[in-house]
């Protein structure tokens, strides 16, 4: 979108003054939806940290785990965040580096959405090994009984490339808000914010060297971050991939993976940014064509993942291999069939609907669409890990899984940690880019903004 079609849309009414006062407001004015948010995710945290505590104190078995399937939710939550991180990095860093305009209202939250989705899949191998205080073990350091972690199993490379993407994806998220901390640096009442904001806006004076450096550094974060929305979740895939398990051994997980990551993610960025944009009255800065342009990228990676699933069942009956046959009959029509239709209406079947230009543009619609897509994604994970482990090569070994109100209680408390950051973001730092979205209106008119900050 170019400053005369930004200015066109908004009929010339937004001045640079007015972005600044719109994203101010939404930390300056109390509201009552918010604390209602939180407290709701408060609790839902405070429900899960109990069911772990006592799942710790009990002993494992509370988890309703059995044999054969040993991974279970945990790691099925684990695959399912680790993918709602990434389109946090391809919105801010990808489109950044493609000139995208549309992508400025909403980067900033879909950035803070990717920090936080990692800290949130970072808790499931920890709660998955039972006794969290061993996941020490995880990090190749010495120890006193000199044991060092298998450096050929994909789940230690999951340490280094979580631990990687989580650092730039943080380091990247700050640089990016630092001009924008300094906009409310210069308009904070209480102490509390001010020395907030003068401490991690880094001594930021807008000045043109400041500016200089500025773009250089988030120009070379963008490129680091890129090849990470590509290596990160190819590295997941592979936790899966490098096994002999049926249904698993397969070089199409890396891009399936990948895109699959990318339409939950964005799914995820349209369900947290239309409460924020009707509580803080942001219609000006966030408009129709932003969640046109969202609903685009849906279709196309939607179009991956069908396409994904329909050669996982051409590979596995192309092979005649009696066991990859075997699976890929067992998902539709075995006990966990359920699981496997409604991923398939979610992820495969309801966004068909995009193809009709009024529901990209129906913001309830979309609101609905989005949780629908992200329940589709959270069976898929369910599908690849339950349905594999559950019928592998000897029947003597197949089994069930029995869900424990443990789990239950944990995955809820994961979403009430997620949602307990992003409220404190949105509480105490501009949620949407102050800088950015000026960059693409027209020069001010002489005197008419003075006091632009």
């Amino acid at each position: 979108m170019t400053a005369k079609e930004f200015d066109h849309k908004n009929n010339g009414s937004l001045t640079y003054k007015r972005v600044s006062d719109l994203v101010l407001a939404m930390l300056e004015t109390p509201t009552g939806g918010w604390y209602a948010l939180f407290a709701i995710c408060l609790i839902l945290l405070g429900f899960g940290a109990a069911a772990w505590f006592n799942q710790m104190w009990q002993g494992f078995g509370y988890a309703g785990k059995s044999h054969p399937i040993g991974w279970g939710s945990y790691i099925t939550n684990f695959v399912f965040w680790v993918g709602i991180a990434h389109s946090g990095t391809l919105i801010s860093a990808v489109l950044y580096l493609f000139r995208a305009k549309f992508r400025m209202p909403i980067y900033r939250l879909a950035e803070a959405m990717t920090v936080f989705a990692v800290m949130t899949a970072g808790l499931f191998p920890v709660i998955h090994l039972g006794r969290p205080w061993m996941s020490l073990w995880l990090f190749p350091v010495p120890n006193e009984r000199a044991l060092w972690p298998n450096f050929r199993s994909p789940l230690l490379w999951d340490v280094f490339a979580v631990s990687t993407y989580f650092t730039v994806s943080a380091t990247f998220f700050f640089v990016g808000l630092v001009p924008d901390i300094a906009v409310a640096r210069d308009r904070a009442k209480s102490w509390f914010r001010k020395t907030l904001y003068t401490i991690t806006s880094l001594g930021w004076t807008g000045g043109h060297t400041a500016w200089k450096n500025y773009g250089a550094a988030y120009l070379l974060f963008a490129a680091l971050a890129t090849p990470l929305v590509v290596s990160v979740h190819s590295v997941v895939s592979w936790d899966f991939a490098m096994s002999i398990v049926p249904g698993w051994h397969a070089t199409i997980f890396p891009p399936y993976f990948v895109a699959g990551a990318i339409f939950s993610g964005v799914a995820m960025v349209i369900t947290l940014i239309i409460p924020l944009r009707s509580v803080f009255k942001l219609e000006e800065l966030i408009t129709h064509d932003h969640f046109e342009s969202m609903c685009k990228l849906i279709m196309l990676t939607s179009g991956i993942v069908s396409y994904a699933y329909i050669t996982e069942f051409y590979v596995a009956w192309y092979s005649n291999n009696p066991f990859e046959r075997y699976q890929f009959w067992f998902r539709p029509f075995g006990e966990f069939k359920s699981a496997f239709w409604g991923m398939f209406f979610c992820n495969c079947v309801a966004p068909l609907t995009l193809w009709w230009r009024p529901l990209r543009r129906h913001i309830g619609y979309l609101f609905v669409l989005s949780i629908i897509i992200n329940i589709g994604m959270w069976l898929e994970r369910f599908n690849i890990i339950f349905t594999s482990l559950a019928r592998e090569y000897i029947p003597a070994a197949w089994g069930g899984y029995n869900f424990s109100w443990t789990e239950i209680a944990i995955t809820a408390g994961a979403f009430g940690w997620f949602g307990m950051w992003m409220m404190l973001f949105i509480k105490f730092f501009p949620a949407v880019a102050i800088a950015e979205i000026k960059e693409i209106m027209p020069p001010p008119r002489r005197n008419e903004d003075e006091n632009a900050h």
